[in-house]
């Protein structure tokens, strides 16, 4: 394995976890039996030297200044807690605060003199775990691997086939009253194990820890190289001496399958005394603080002006940096005086208000303000670099009772909302990106019904049916033109008027109409039969809605999964022969749905070792030579180029600059479809080489439907995502074009979005500043391939599950909106079966395709809700949201837990 990032890596290893976490006490709990006594004496004295704890402590508040006496001040509480309250809203205010500690890491003797035991802990709060793997003796890089199982604690789980990772479990001892977190791995000191590998994961915060910027290394052997990141080095040994060659014979072969011929060592060292340690290496966490203000409006009986009281739980001294307008303009002005104590004026354009203390409860603060205003602006600061807003924005609250009940929903979409003639050219990139999409797929298709060949191949209706594909894209590229002339919603193209299935789109995006279903499950492999099991199940796939099916990868593989192919034409694997392979897609053929085949082109397992015993040469019918493998990995020695894309280094990578090598493989999908019967594609892991290839591949083989497996990290700070994902969705945007549109790609952008906007109740998320869908799908719909789990990230490997409970929310936002809507397998057949099934339904029935329009009519903290193509309704969240009837009328068509959809009547 790779050096890991230190940045949130979400699609190997955040849980669907949503909750905020409450940060306890300093940890300072430490098992006392396992260490010596001077390492005890260590850790006492260094939490007895005025150690601060690891709170979200803010600073003491100040001692509060003197304030003028106000003739408002008795009104405090009667303005909270008065029944002809306008307006009141309590609005979430999130910090970070560092919190420092210490990573202990021990090796010394285990239950015996014959065994040893590496312990990892950690004293800071958190729910910590270790990603650990080994290296075994005469490996070469920096390739991770899976230790023997005698090594591996209780509660692990593997993570595929190169590592392990166990959660840290509270001490038996303590010190101090709180808890210290540590985990303890066996050591057989015969092993062929030349180190131990780790980093820190906090499971809260998706965040990892390493050392110096690598991985955390424990060498067992002398002979490793130093590069910084290893740990427990004494005199230029390993952490356990010299293994003697004796103890490397006769275990090698247990956990390698090559062979052992060590080279003799010192026949000396065999008996060297075994060396322990003890580290301690510094540690910093960011943790979220939350906190709140409540904002409360009221009009004054006496005098008519409008009372606003504001009051927070902060701590310490508190600003107020605030102003008012007059209209939808939000422009902010100075109104008129009095104005509360503490008041200063602020270069002639705001104010600033230092809130009253509440005998160390927070502060509030009581504002008159005169009739004929619309709003009240602010943002509060409690230092010079700490300014709290509303998501991004200011916080604007309404004053006007007129309006208040329209500004309420306004207010949670704050974070999207532009201020006119300010923020537009701050999502000019956003819009250009989407209309560049949608030009280049004109080209595309225009380019494709323009060229010699398709000429001579197409029939006269292909040809028609690209032609209205264009006519649909010009439509939409329209409407967006509409729109930003600010046009009325009414006046707008709308593509999905009277939009009918073309016949084939040449593409490789099929229809427009596609509902797909993933095939399979990390499980599936495991019957020897899962194709005649799925062609049990074709029918009633049918009778749901599907139209498209993806199956697995169905070649010889090295992993029973099919991840790791070696020979691409014997397509005997373990979920069924090639004959019952080509069975059940005849069958799916005969109920009308399409077949996909998982095809993985980026790397492919070896037959026979090199001159130098590498694996790199391979056989079958594509008897490549190390020339097919790229250059720049060196675990392989490949003697291609330089990769196109990234590496993926457990198996060796493809040069697909290769002519003989991009042959091969367009006769090989050629092949597939005429053989088998396939399709389309499903390309997995394309990150590993330029999209050009690809469109050389879907040229050559011509599918009805194509979608790319593009996974990237999402945008993250300090261990909170952020809310905007443009480079996220760029990037996959980027892949797209490089392929010309000849493909689309798993919206993982949208998948990571809906994760925190429903696991954490923050709805506001699903709408970008431009005030459409925040995914892939809100830029290039018709190449956007929704969903929220598959094999990897769900089923029993669970590397990034959707929140649970909240399965129905995914599918109730996906199966209603544009883009082209994924469901997988373990959902289908479980209890959410009814009702995927009934939004699928409502789907067809209204015609929602990938390109339908939405609308996006509220999102705020707890609810989000939009309109597609005007003919479906519908929200998620606990929040309340009813469609508003206007020329027509909405009736409750679906709802369960936390959603509801509705139909145009």
């Amino acid at each position: 394995m790779s050096t890991v990032s230190i940045e949130p890596l979400i699609h190997h290893c955040r849980r669907a976890t949503s909750s905020s976490y409450p940060y306890p006490p300093p940890s300072t709990r430490f098992s006392s039996s396992p260490f010596h006594s001077s390492y005890l004496k260590k850790l006492l004295s260094s939490h007895s030297h005025g150690r601060r704890g690891f709170f979200c402590n803010f600073n003491p508040p100040p001692r509060p200044l003197p304030l003028r006496a106000s003739s408002t001040d008795t009104a405090f509480v009667e303005t909270s807690e008065s029944s002809d309250v306008l307006f009141k809203e309590t609005f979430p205010l999130k910090q970070t605060s560092t919190v420092e500690g210490k990573i202990f890491i021990r090796l010394d003797h285990g239950k015996d003199e014959r065994h040893w035991q590496l312990t990892v802990g950690c004293d800071l709060s958190g729910k910590w775990i270790l990603h650990w793997g080994v290296s075994y003796i005469h490996d070469v890089g920096n390739e991770w691997d899976q230790p023997p199982k005698g090594m591996i604690p209780s509660g692990s789980v593997r993570i595929k086939d190169y590592a392990i990772e166990t959660p840290l479990k509270k001490s038996s001892s303590f010190f101090g009253g709180s808890s210290f977190q540590e985990v303890k791995i066996d050591l057989d000191p015969k092993s062929a194990i030349a180190a131990i590998n780790f980093v820190l994961k906090d499971e809260e915060t998706g965040a990892w820890y390493q050392h110096r910027g690598r991985d955390f290394k424990v060498p067992l052997v002398d002979y490793l190289q130093g590069d910084g990141n290893i740990v427990g080095r004494r005199k230029g040994l390993g952490a356990l001496g010299h293994l003697s060659n004796m103890f490397l014979k006769s275990e090698e072969s247990d956990f390698k399958d090559q062979d052992s011929n060590s080279e003799s060592r010192d026949p000396g060292q065999e008996n060297r005394t075994l060396e322990g340690f003890y580290e301690e290496l510094p540690i910093a966490k960011v943790v979220a603080c939350h906190n709140s203000v409540t904002v409360s409006v009221r009009k004054c009986p006496d005098t008519a002006k409008t009372l606003l009281y504001m009051e927070t739980d902060l701590l310490g001294d508190v600003v107020v940096h605030w102003g008012v307008c007059r209209d939808d303009a939000k422009n902010w002005e100075v109104p008129a005086s009095p104005y509360p104590p503490d008041t200063v004026i602020f270069k002639d354009k705001a104010l600033r208000t230092r809130l009253q203390a509440k005998g160390g409860q927070g502060s509030q603060g009581l504002f008159t303000l005169d009739e004929g205003l619309q709003g009240f602006l602010f943002v509060l600061k409690q230092n010079e670099n700490t300014w709290l807003k509303c998501m991004g924005n200011d916080f604007y609250i309404p004053l006007s009772s007129s309006i208040i009940s329209s500004a309420l929903p306004r207010q949670g979409q704050s974070e999207g909302q532009e201020t006119p003639g300010k923020s537009a050219g701050k999502n000019e990139g956003s819009l250009s990106a989407y209309t560049n999409g949608i030009i280049k797929e004109i080209r595309n298709l225009v380019s494709d019904i323009s060229s010699e060949k398709n000429q001579k191949t197409k029939s006269k209706e292909a040809q028609e049916s690209i032609l209205q594909e264009i006519e649909k894209l010009a439509a939409e590229a329209y409407s967006i033109f509409r729109s930003s002339v600010s046009t009325l919603p009414e006046e707008a193209v709308s593509e999905s008027e009277e939009l009918k299935p073309p016949t084939k789109i040449s593409s490789g995006t099929g229809t427009g109409f596609e509902i797909l279903c993933q095939g399979f499950n990390w499980e599936s492999n495991k019957s020897g039969r899962w194709y005649m099991e799925l062609k049990e199940k074709a029918e009633e796939l049918s009778s749901l809605g599907f139209t498209v099916i993806w199956l697995p990868p169905p070649t010889e593989s090295v992993s029973p999964e099919g991840y790791m192919p070696k020979d691409l034409y014997n397509l005997n694997s373990r979920y069924g022969t090639i004959d019952e392979l080509k069975e059940v897609v005849g069958k799916f053929h005969e109920v009308g749905i399409k077949v996909l085949g998982d095809a993985v082109l980026n790397h492919r397992c070896a037959h026979y070792q090199n001159q130098n015993g590498v694996w790199n040469i391979f056989g079958g019918r594509l008897n490549w030579d190390d020339r097919a493998v790229v250059a720049d990995d060196p675990h392989f020695q490949g003697r291609g180029n330089k990769s196109s894309g990234d590496n993926f280094h457990a198996a060796p990578n493809i040069d697909h600059s290769q002519d003989f090598v991009r042959k091969d493989i367009k006769e090989w999908l050629c092949w597939l479809r005429n053989e088998i019967g396939y399709d389309g594609w499903r390309l997995d892991f394309v990150r590993g080489f330029w999209g050009g290839y690809v469109k050389d591949y879907l040229d050559a083989s011509e599918p009805y439907f194509a979608v790319g497996e593009y996974w990237d990290s999402l945008s993250y700070t300090y261990g909170e995502m952020d809310h905007n994902q443009d480079a996220h969705r760029q990037r996959i945007i980027d892949w797209i074009n490089a392929t010309n549109g000849t493909a689309g790609a798993f919206d993982v952008t949208t998948k990571g979005i809906l994760h925190s906007a429903l696991g954490r109740c923050e709805y506001w998320r699903l709408s970008d500043q431009k005030g459409k869908p925040p995914g892939v799908v809100g830029w290039w719909p018709s190449r956007a391939v929704t969903f929220i789990e598959n094999h990897d990230t769900g089923s029993t490997q669970g590397h990034w599950r959707f929140p649970g409970g909240k399965e129905m929310q995914g599918y109730a936002y996906i199966l209603t909106h544009p883009g082209t809507p994924a469901v997988f397998y373990d959902h289908i057949f479980s209890h959410c079966r009814s009702e995927i099934g009934g939004l699928i339904s409502l789907r067809n029935r209204n015609k929602i395709h990938c390109r339908s329009t939405i609308r996006i009519t509220k999102a705020e903290r707890d609810v989000y809700a939009a309109i597609i193509d005007e003919k479906v309704a519908m929200k998620i969240g606990p929040g309340h949201y009813e469609p508003q009837s206007g020329p027509q009328m909405w009736s409750l068509a679906m709802e369960g837990s936390d959603y509801k959809v509705w139909e145009a009547s």
